[in-house]
């Protein structure tokens, strides 16, 4: 029976926490065991039954019936705290734990229980326990240690294990304290009672180790972390001490903790802030006042103060904004004066500010809400600090009398803002019906903020509640969904373009005649100017419609000011010019109007200058604003609108030269190619044209009588204005990737791409490593030697500082299996701290030297000197040679003394005497060295191993073995007869005593010789290849070129700028599961078996590191827990998870750790000491290491609904819980809801910005929970994750990184340089975000893959190098920027998050930072890790998102200010880097329409036969030149040329080469080409319709098969309709177009189009893998048909049905607006049937209207007699006779009719084609124009015919896309070369990708 229990007992634990004593690696080992880990939160929160039930799982072994007696009592506290079970959870867990408790009192059977004696039971336990653990003595050591201020290493050693103890006893002490009340109070219960005294009056001894805490200790000191002990942590702790100045604290008010009163408790009294709150921002406050003196220097004083300098400096930075909008607003600030302010009232005001923004929750986005908020919060305080009675603020008052800053000021602000989130309609309402964050926090830039007073009133416009139907009014701007935007923003290119191309077609109608006459019509340009500038005033007036009644009256009145001037001056103008052209045709004029329009201009172009340069140029910007004059300051407005961002935007003279000259160089060539290739050529035709008579159309012609053949010039110019109107982009991208090249070539990226110029170079690398990255405090260590020593001294002393970071570094690779154990032996250098001579290099330098020294002196016939210059001629040769000799001479007199040691001396003397004599050829046989070099190899051999007797005697007997080829084989004959004579030696031989026995090595540095000088013996092969595996290559390639670019030098660890990474994480793959790694696609391809075949090396690696064997297979590694753990480990380290994330940046804090240790910062210690360790022995376990880490680094993943996934026990939950156990440095923030019950009975939810790391058992420990006023999801949900989070971040930077990242321990070791550069001179303004280069590690997987990654790395390179400098117009695309964290969190955070206009969030954050005087710089000396989307449709979802974020930029409000505020060139290149890039991508598919719909202008109305007949018949041949020219645009190949630029500059030119011919090879511009369909499409859908949003890509491994209906979905009305409507131009062009050469013309002319027309129709299948495969086809098909014909229904999604999908795709024409511009565009598809019906042979040469009158009547024809053979009928069976009958009548006819026509008119087969081909457009015409006018539709009961014909449209599109790869399908052979296009680079590297693709595992595990 017993066993059965025990049996249960293990089955409910398992049940209850199945990850159980899990081992997880370093750091804590375990998460919560037993049923501590299941308890409720409900109960966790309020109590500490999980603590005791964690303490009955501790002592379960040690005593079952205490253990009984404390889940007694938890089960006690859970019954009084919820005894009806409502808690969610709370029964199952109460179930649980009694049926644990029942099965613990089945377990003693019949021994009867007296639960009187469980209070002296737990006592004499409890007693027990004490004495075994030396509690009191530990107390008695923390009194000691408190006393005297220092740090003890021992306890801190002891911490985890002490820790546990100490939670133990404090479970105890709780239960013993709830059961003394029934004891007898005379007994035991008085002896708890004078315990319990006790141990409250000595502070519970440790109890500081068991209080949560983030970095710092500090409501319990810690004894067992160092950071407490710091001097800056201490002063700043000291700095915040509450004085006896301040105000008086009730008596009653509680010091949480067990620490003095400071300031954080008076805020706390006098604005109820949260505790949390306060916990949270008094440890960031320390932090930042401890850096900021750290920077300044450490005090040294017992009692250390911070220094003054320190609190100004953070206390001006942190109330920077605050200032600087009391000054835009000409507000007094809430201080008198800065010198007037004591350090205490400054630390107050920061602190307050801290406070303010830490619970300010979604009103974090409003920096100047804040701003106002404290202004006012800061005159209370004010008023509060000069009483002398502390008082709550009544600003913070609640209706209820408590004091709540939540509940008072935020709450309400809030509540507005989600009424107003609320509309929106997630994201499908218009943005000009809703107030945004952004209109929100515009409401503080006027002085009418203040009309809100304090406290704020409800019934205030800010606070206004949306109500329904009735807009709130915007602030200052309105988001209209319009492509006027593009105009509006960017007004001042337009007119110059347009005013350009007018001057130019002047001068070249002109015929480059320079005369008066061509000047004064030049300055028909002015009119021009005039018109266009009124056209973006009346676009001002326009677009603001929606916020007149709200927004500022000065801005209205700047509006209708600017409209009325600019309408006047066009009309002026233009006047004056029409007056100027009259005179010019008068005879004997005096020109006066002339006069007056070169003044008027004159001037005008005059006053543009100067306030160009008044606010362009920083002297004149300056003196403008100092200038009080209200006349001056109104042209000045009236100019340029002053908002409170974009201030100031210039840069310094210099910068500003460069991007202007870039800019000319640019402009020049546009001007001269579009002058003399696009505008030149066509002026003759144009005069021909206009001259020519009255030409015969073909058609009936509407529009071109007598208007000169007007719509024949429109279209003949249209496509070049088109190009003119984009091709500026291309000349900015050729010459941005000519100077972006330049520049990296002089900043030397690329000097260092291969393994053989590592090993050349590798010498020179411990000098720049010193130099560059290790700060003057290490640099000092090793050595006190003066500046004047020889070289090789000063080499070994910078190798000796270098090996420890080297070292490291391989052992990183080889953790990540990057190399073999061999591999990490050989790239090892030495410590070089030894007695050796020399530099000791790594051995993959000098490996197989000593074989090839030895072929050198074996051929040797010259002298020694000649033989040592041969040796010398390759210089690791020369220090292979040296080491060996001194390495052997070393260890021979360590491992032997007496005569043995005389005769190793007399040897090396002897040798060393005849090198220096010249005559060591002499000395030595050096025929004889192979032989020598076998004995000490065996030797060596011997030594490497453990000693043992065995292995003793055979030592001896191989070194006396070693002694005899010296002696009488290695040395002169004369030589051997001394040694042979000699005495001491003989003797000693010949009584067995020389080499009997041998010292056997036991010093470290011996050890490492001994190992060192076998591998030197041994490894014969060259180390050219090492390492092998390619990633590792590349990683050291590029760290190694990185030492030799230009950074800043590396400050101490104390003194560098603190920082924190950021990753936000939703739901994505935390960690592999073995289930996942196991599950099987539908081709029989697991992840993990994909895996091994792709990374074949790593996987060896891996199964060497683990200890197991090459053939150890999958069930294997299964049966040993902690090798399946290590297994998913390794394959989550290969994917994008954020596994590999948190792995990735925990580098930054082994690397600080490092550095750390290395600096060696004292601090007080007791008994620390680090001898005998080398180097880097141990880093990781020293606390001064440890905490100089924790004080400069924070890890924060915000995992937004780790809550919820905790709640319903989700694997990902239990995955973060395992890297919070194996990351003591990492943080975890979630946003927890709870369920809470208001008075009135209703139900509410609760939401809380939580915190947690691992505690000592494991589990996770909560250390921070702030209240949220309500969901923090108001806006998007990256960004919103982003804000609640961002409170628990530290230090004064932050690195955003996303969940796809990886980092490398090399490029952490940079990371400290890289802060440096806030503090270089970068510009007038210091950096605000620090660009940083970005590696895909992606790119390896597919050819598609390969080319995305070419392309995101020339943009994150190249591209953005350029950006930075010169351009001065880089934002912030993504990750891994690092942020000025003050900087942006005191100016709205590091991302915007209003819905659907933020999509693209991280890009806001750029424009936010210069908007707001921020200055973005980049830098390419350090990398971080980057995974892109690896398929296809994975692709093409994130460039739609992409596309769609960039229409939703056009739209917003800081495109707007930068393309308005920005000077003239700086707004040429963040056009071109943003929008302007996507519009000039859809410009490019534009201009292909514009000119095939054209040239079907031409060929149907038949002018192009005609003016060709016209130019013969005259003469002319510039007519058919023009007619016929080369199509200008093929835009893919110019955007290649960054990539080509960026390959020769990294790879070397001939690899570039290589690489582009193969990118060419694998069809990468069919790929290219595809990606410019999807831009164009969601750009374009974006501003038209909206439907921008975040798409799932799912950033997984793509191999698998994508079904063809699939990819008919995702692309046929983003690509394929598109295609197919080129194609059908381009048949009609081909069938009715004209063209002079013939066939090879047309082939000319549209071979760019058909090229687009193919990739667009056929890439999805192209790189879809097995695309052509004969099985999958057919089964495609079989799904395609299904889905086609399947009806659907309610709930049935697209991918189901036909019929949903359809509906599905018509979700985004939802506005009039949007229906009016839809049915426009589809008015084009009616020109087909227009222009066909009169080309027919039916309708000979009649051009009359009737014709195509009867061509409608026949298609109605047409679709009824479809009608009729598609009716199905539901009634009798007599009707469905009858619709048979006559459908075959019909039948009959219809054929009848078709022949008669044929016989008796001129109806030809040809014209029947014809005919399906001028139908075919107008169906889906008429098709278009029935789903966008719906409801019309529906109304008239037309909507299920147009959905059948809609139906039939998609079977014929999909069989037209089908066909060709069923066709191709057919041929094995299509299949196998598809294979190899799509995964190349796969091959190239040895990977079975065809077996992977055929899914034969089984034949693979046979």
């Amino acid at each position: 029976m017993a066993r059965v229990y025990d049996n249960w007992e293990r089955l409910v634990r398992a049940t209850l926490n199945r990850e159980q004593l899990r081992t997880a690696g370093q750091g804590h080992e375990r998460i919560g065991s037993g049923i501590a880990g299941a308890v409720p939160p409900s109960l966790g929160r309020t109590s500490n039954i999980d603590a005791i039930l964690q303490a009955a799982d501790e002592i379960q072994d040690e005593n079952p019936n205490v253990a009984r007696i404390l889940c007694e009592q938890a089960y006690s506290m859970a019954q009084n705290l919820d005894p009806n079970s409502d808690g969610r959870g709370v029964l199952q867990f109460k179930t649980g734990l009694m049926s644990i408790i029942k099965q613990k009192l089945a377990k003693r059977e019949n021994v009867r229980i007296d639960r009187n004696q469980d209070i002296e039971q737990l006592w004499e336990f409890y007693k027990l326990y004490k004495r075994r653990h030396r509690v009191d003595d530990i107390q008695r050591q923390e009194q000691n240690l408190r006393e005297s201020g220092t740090f003890s290493s021992e306890l801190e050693l002891r911490s985890l294990e002490m820790r546990k103890v100490i939670a133990t006893l404090r479970a105890l002490v709780e239960v013993l304290e709830a059961l003394s009340k029934d004891a007898d109070p005379e007994g035991v219960g008085r002896l708890i009672k004078e315990e319990l005294r006790r141990i409250k009056k000595a502070d519970a001894a440790l109890s500081g180790e068991l209080t949560p805490y983030n970095i710092v200790p500090l409501e319990a000191p810690s004894l067992t972390n160092a950071i407490g002990f710091f001097p800056e942590v201490r002063g700043a702790i000291s700095a915040i001490r509450y004085s006896e100045q301040f105000p008086r604290l009730p008596a009653d008010f509680e010091i949480s903790g067990q620490r003095d009163a400071d300031m954080f408790d008076l805020l706390e009294y006098v604005f109820g802030f949260q505790k949390d709150n306060i916990r949270n921002q008094r440890e960031n406050i320390v932090l930042a006042i401890a850096n900021a003196q750290a920077r300044l220097g450490i005090p040294a004083d017992a009692d250390p103060k911070i220094d003054e300098k320190a609190i100004n400096e953070v206390f001006l930075k942190v109330l920077d904004n605050y200032i600087k909008w009391c000054k835009y607003l000409r507000k007094r600030l809430a201080w008198n004066s800065f010198q007037a302010i004591n350090r205490d009232r400054k630390l107050f005001l920061v602190s307050l500010y801290f406070l303010i923004w830490g619970e300010a929750a979604n009103v974090r986005f409003l920096p100047e809400c804040i701003c106002y908020i404290f202004h006012n919060m800061a005159k209370d305080l004010d008023a509060i600090l000069d009483h002398g009675e502390a008082n709550p603020a009544p600003s913070c008052i609640t209706e209820d009398g408590s004091v709540s800053f939540l509940d008072k000021i935020i709450r309400p602000i809030y509540e507005t803002m989600a009424l107003e989130a609320a509309r929106n309609n997630n994201g499908k309402a218009s943005h000009s019906s809703w107030r945004n964050y952004d209109d929100f926090n515009e409401y503080f830039w006027s002085p009418a903020c203040f009309e809100l007073k304090w406290p704020m009133r409800e019934e205030s416009p800010f606070l206004f509640k949306p109500k329904k139907r009735k807009r709130t009014g915007k602030s200052t701007f309105v988001e209209h969904r319009t492509f006027l935007h593009l105009y509006r923003s960017f007004h001042r290119l337009w007119i110059f373009l347009f005013v350009m191309f007018q001057a130019l077609t002047i001068l070249a109608f002109r015929k480059e005649k320079i005369n008066l006459k061509t000047f004064k019509t030049i300055l028909s340009i002015g009119p021009t100017f005039a018109i266009m500038n009124f056209i973006e005033s009346c676009l001002d007036v326009l677009l603001m419609f929606g916020a007149y009644s709200t927004a500022r009256a000065m801005a209205i009145s700047r509006l209708v000011i600017r409209f009325f001037w600019c309408g006047l001056a066009s009309v002026f103008v233009t006047y004056v010019y029409i007056k100027v052209l009259e005179e010019q045709n008068q005879r004997n004029s005096n020109s006066k109007y002339f006069r007056i329009y070169i003044l008027t201009l004159g001037i005008y172009a005059a006053v543009r200058v100067v306030f160009a340069l008044l606010l362009k140029c920083k002297a004149c910007h300056t003196l403008s604003e100092m200038s009080d004059q209200s006349f001056f300051q109104f042209f000045k407005w009236i100019y340029q609108e002053r908002y409170y961002v974009g201030r100031g935007l210039f840069e310094r003279f210099s910068d500003y030269c460069r991007y202007v000259l870039f800019w000319l160089v640019i402009l020049i060539c546009k001007f001269t190619f579009a002058y003399f290739v696009q505008i030149k050529p066509l002026v003759e035709p144009t005069k021909v044209i206009i001259d020519l008579p009255s030409l015969q159309y073909s058609w009936h012609d509407l529009v071109s009588k007598n208007n000169k053949n007007a719509l024949t010039i429109v279209s003949l110019w249209a496509p070049v204005v088109a190009i003119y109107l984009m091709d500026l982009h291309i000349w900015y991208t050729l010459l941005s990737a000519i100077i972006g090249g330049v520049m990296g070539a002089r900043a030397r990226l690329g000097e260092i791409r291969t393994i053989e110029m590592v090993h050349k170079r590798f010498k020179s690398f411990p000098e720049v490593f010193v130099k560059n990255l290790v700060s003057l405090q290490a640099k000092r260590l090793p050595f006190d030697r003066q500046a004047s020593q020889v070289s090789q001294e000063l080499n070994k002393e910078y190798a000796s500082i270098f090996s420890p970071f080297w070292n490291e570094i391989i052992k990183s690779l080889r953790e990540e299996d990057f190399i073999s154990n061999r591999e990490m032996d050989l790239l090892s250098i030495p410590s070089n701290t030894g007695s050796l001579r020399l530099v000791q290099w790594p051995l993959f330098l000098l490996s197989s030297k000593i074989f090839l020294a030895i072929d050198l002196a074996l051929d040797c016939k010259d002298t020694q000197a000649d033989l040592w210059n041969r040796i010398c001629r390759d210089e690791y040769m020369t220090y292979a040679v040296q080491e060996c000799y001194y390495s052997i001479e070393k260890i021979l007199h360590s491992l032997v003394d007496g005569e043995g040691r005389l005769w190793v001396e007399r040897i090396f003397r002897e040798i060393n005497n005849s090198i220096l004599e010249n005559s060591l050829v002499i000395t030595l046989s050096l025929k004889k060295l192979p032989l020598l070099l076998s004995r000490f190899t065996a030797l060596t051999g011997l030594l490497i191993r453990n000693e043992t007797p065995d292995l003793a005697k055979g030592a001896a007997k191989a070194l006396f073995q070693l002694y005899e080829v010296v002696t009488h084989d290695l040395l002169s004959s004369d030589l051997r007869e001394q040694l042979d004579t000699w005495n001491i030696l003989a003797r000693a031989r010949n009584e067995g005593r020389l080499f009997s026995r041998i010292e056997w090595p036991k010093d470290p540095e011996i050890k490492e010789q001994v190992k060192r000088l076998h591998l030197l013996l041994t490894v014969k092969d060259s180390a050219a290849n090492i390492p092998k595996n390619l990633e590792a290559r590349r990683r050291l390639e590029f760290f190694s070129n990185s030492l030799f670019m230009d950074m800043p030098p590396a400050k101490p660890v104390c003194e560098m700028i603190p920082f924190s990474v950021f990753t936000p994480y939703y739901s994505e793959t935390v960690l592999y599961s073995t289930s996942e790694l196991q599950k099987e696609n539908e081709d029989g391809i697991s992840i993990l078996f994909y895996l091994q075949k792709i990374f074949p090396d790593e996987w060896e690696n891996f199964l060497q590191r683990i200890g197991r064997g090459e053939s150890a297979g999958e069930v294997d590694l299964q049966e040993n827990s902690t090798d399946s753990l290590e297994l998913r480990f390794w394959a989550s380290y290969r994917g994008q998870t954020l596994a590999r994330t948190v792995r990735g940046m925990m580098y930054y804090r082994r690397a600080l750790m490092l550095q750390s240790y290395l600096e060696r910062r004292p601090v007080g210690v007791t008994d620390y000491s680090r001898s005998g360790l080398l180097p880097t022995q141990g880093f990781a376990l020293s606390h001064e290491a440890r905490a100089q880490s924790d004080l400069k680094f924070t890890y924060v993943v915000s995992c937004q609904i780790y809550g919820q996934q905790k709640q319903r026990k989700a694997p990902e939950a239990t995955d973060i819980a395992l890297l919070l156990q194996r990351n003591e440095a990492l943080r975890v923030a979630f946003i927890h809801v709870e369920d809470s019950s208001a008075a009135d009975g209703k139900v509410s939810k609760e939401f809380f910005s939580k915190l947690v790391k691992a505690d000592i058992h494991g589990k996770d420990q909560e250390i921070y929970s702030i209240r949220l006023p309500g969901d923090p999801k108001l806006g998007e949900g990256k960004p919103e994750n982003q804000n609640h989070a961002i409170i628990f971040t530290r230090g004064e930077a932050i690195q955003t990184i996303d969940m796809n990242q990886d980092n490398y321990l090399e490029e952490a070791m940079k990371m400290r340089n890289l802060l440096e550069e806030f503090r270089t001179d970068h510009g007038i303004r210091p950096p605000s975000i620090l660009g940083v280069r970005e590696h895909v590690f992606t790119g390896s997987v597919s050819s598609l893959a390969w080319f995305m990654s070419n392309q995101e790395t020339s943009f994150v390179t190249l591209g953005q190098r350029v950006l930075a400098n010169p351009l001065k117009v880089r934002m912030h695309y993504g990750h891994p920027d690092v942020f000025d964290r003050i900087f942006h969190i005191t100016r709205g955070g590091i991302s915007k998050a209003s819905r659907v206009i933020n999509i693209s969030e991280d890009i806001y954050a750029g424009f936010n930072s210069t908007l707001r005087q921020g200055n973005v710089t980049h830098h390419e000396y350090i990398q971080v890790g980057k995974g892109r989307d690896v398929g296809l449709n994975q692709i093409a979802l994130f460039e739609g998102k992409v596309a769609g974020g960039n229409g939703e930029q056009v739209l917003s409000r800081d495109v707007y200010r930068l393309g308005q505020l920005f000077d003239f060139f700086r707004m040429l290149s963040f056009y071109f880097t943003t929008v302007g890039y996507y519009l000039c991508t859809m410009m490019t598919v534009l201009t292909i329409y514009i000119f095939l719909y054209g040239r079907a202008y031409l060929a149907f109305s038949g002018l192009d036969r005609a003016i060709s007949r016209q130019a013969k018949l005259s003469g002319n041949t510039s007519l058919n030149a023009v007619l016929n020219t080369q199509f200008l645009v093929q835009i893919g190949v110019f955007t290649a040329v960054p990539m080509i630029m960026g390959f020769i500059l990294e790879l070397g030119l001939l690899k570039a080469v290589f690489s582009f011919i193969t990118m060419q090879l694998q069809l990468c511009s069919v790929f290219f080409t595809f990606s410019l369909g999807t831009k164009t499409h969601y750009f374009g859908r974006t501003i038209l319709h909206g439907g921008a949003k975040y798409r799932a890509t799912g950033r997984g491994f793509v191999v698998r098969h994508i079904k063809f209906a699939e990819n008919y979905r995702l692309y046929s009305r983003s690509h394929f309709i598109k295609a197919l409507e080129v194609a059908l131009l381009l048949i009609v062009y081909i069938a009715y177009g004209y063209a002079e050469g013939g066939a090879v013309s047309y082939v000319l002319l549209t071979l760019s189009s058909w090229f687009l027309v193919i990739s667009w129709l056929f890439a999805p299948y192209i790189f879809n893998p097995s695309g052509f495969e004969w099985q999958k086809t057919v089964e495609d098909f079989d799904d395609w048909t299904s889905w086609l014909l399947y009806k659907g229904g309610v709930g049935v999604k697209g991918d189901n049905s036909w019929e949903a999908w359809w509906d599905e795709e018509q979700m985004h024409i939802q506005t009039l607006r949007g229906r009016i511009l839809e049915t426009i565009l589809s008015l084009r598809f009616f020109i087909f049937q227009y222009g066909i019906v009169y080309k027919l042979h039916l309708t000979g040469d009649d051009t009359s209207l009737a014709i195509y009158g009867f061509s409608w009547v026949v298609l109605v024809g047409i679709v009824m007699i479809f009608k009729i053979f598609t009716f199905n009928p539901k009634s009798s069976s007599d009707f469905q006779l009858l619709m048979r009958l006559t459908q075959g009548a019909s039948s009959i006819g219809l054929v009848a009719a078709l022949i008669l026509v044929i016989i008796f008119t001129r109806l030809s087969i040809a014209d029947i084609f014809a005919s399906i081909l001028a139908f075919i457009p107008t169906g889906w015409a008429i098709i278009c124009l029935a789903l966008t006018w719906k409801n019309i539709v529906r109304s008239l009961g037309l909507w299920e015919s147009v959905r059948e014909f809609a139906r039939m449209y998609d079977a014929g599109m999909g069989v037209i896309i089908f066909a060709p790869v069923a066709f191709l399908s057919w041929f094995p052979f299509v299949s196998t070369f598809q294979s190899r296009l799509l995964f190349n680079q796969a091959f190239s590297r040895g990977l079975e990708i065809s077996l992977i693709l055929a899914g034969n595992k089984a034949n693979v595990d046979n």
